[in-house]
């Protein structure tokens, strides 16, 4: 995730609930096994509609204190026995599906310690993918140019990604249950842009490579305004949705998210869907009195509830706090505090219960 710095305002009438007869398969062979209910609220699915069967889900990625992915001098990745500890937490607190973001090493030694543990846990796979063009004149943190030397690196090491990501499905077949390629590498304000039709290209080499329904994960704007060429082309549709970023209040969060939903069943008629973000920090120097413990055990429940009477799987952002991401030099920077748990595995609020 990054920082969110759009406003878009999506009409109330959009809160209007209406009948909706479309399929919506989770894999397009399925075509049958997930159409809405006929008299059913324009995002209602069947139970087929979901991921893994899952409804409430979560992003995960194991970082800790003094951790972080490569930021260009090499990665400081967990152990094995630090993966392990984090799943069995998960496991402990209810959940059966995580949502990881790349292919390398991290992922898969959380897809061998789950087989090798016989862990009751499945997959969302991500494919990470990196610029492949400047967004300099788009992205606000990205001060100039990014070095076509630099961008050429970039598409073969996507290219390498994707390879990696159908090696990784096929290996863990038992455990991998969809893939998604690309995260928020299509929104106009991000550092990692990559051109539709070559998200398009990618997308189409992993549908044909392998049995896993196949998304991508990006802004719901995003979605709504210029997602038509990829919605025909991905199984299921994969929103992020924040609120919080967008200043709402904890009341006004769940209707935004729905508004949101709304928008994009309304552009894309007959397509199924599911979140793979939405979350609440509970310290944020950005949203002052709106981060709380409280108000995340508030919209958790209030989302799942959702989820569970719509059929859509709900990835929540995220498992655990990250202090490697966002400012260094602001530790109650939001980007630090959206987990479930502290980054010392303590439970929040939401998770003590």
């Amino acid at each position: 995730m990054n920082y969110r710095i759009f406003r878009l305002v999506i009409p109330a009438a959009l809160l209007i609930l209406a009948a909706c007869t479309a399929e919506v398969p989770l894999k397009e062979s399925a075509a049958d096994a997930a159409l809405t209910e006929s008299t059913g609220p324009i995002l209602q699915q069947t139970p087929a509609g979901r991921v893994a069967g899952e409804v409430m889900a979560v992003a995960y990625s194991g970082f800790r204190e003094g951790q972080h992915p490569d930021r260009g001098n090499g990665a400081k990745n967990p152990g094995r026995e630090e993966i392990l500890e984090d799943l069995q937490i998960l496991v402990d607190h209810g959940f059966g599906l995580v949502r990881m973001y790349d292919a390398r090493e991290n992922t898969r030694t959380t897809l061998e310690l789950i087989r090798e543990h016989d862990l009751p846990i499945k997959m969302l796979l991500g494919l990470w993918l990196v610029a492949e063009f400047s967004n300099h004149e788009g992205c606000p943190w990205l001060d100039e140019p990014i070095p076509e030397e630099e961008l050429a690196a970039n598409t073969l090491a996507n290219e390498a990604e994707v390879l990696l990501g159908i090696g990784l499905a096929h290996e863990f077949d038992d455990i991998v249950v969809a893939v998604n390629v690309g995260n928020e590498a299509l929104v106009d304000w991000n550092d990692h842009m990559v051109p539709l039709d070559r998200v398009i290209g990618y997308v189409r080499q992993v549908k044909a490579a392998i049995e896993q329904p196949v998304t991508v994960a990006d802004n719901y704007v995003w979605w709504i305004r210029d997602g038509a060429p990829l919605v025909a082309e991905v199984d299921f549709i994969g929103v992020h949705t924040y609120p919080q970023w967008e200043e709402k209040t904890i009341d006004e969060a769940m209707p935004y998210t729905i508004e949101n939903l709304e928008g994009i069943r309304r552009a894309h008629p007959g397509k199924p869907m599911a979140v793979l973000e939405a979350g609440w920090a509970t310290t944020a120097s950005e949203f002052g009195e709106r981060a709380s413990e409280a108000d995340q055990v508030r919209y958790y429940d209030d989302i799942g509830r959702w989820a569970e009477a719509m059929n859509i799987t709900v990835f929540f952002f995220e498992a655990f706090d990250e202090p490697w991401k966002g400012n260094p030099a602001n530790p109650l920077g939001a980007e630090k505090h959206w987990g479930l748990f502290f980054v010392d595995r303590s439970p929040k609020a939401v998770m003590r219960r």
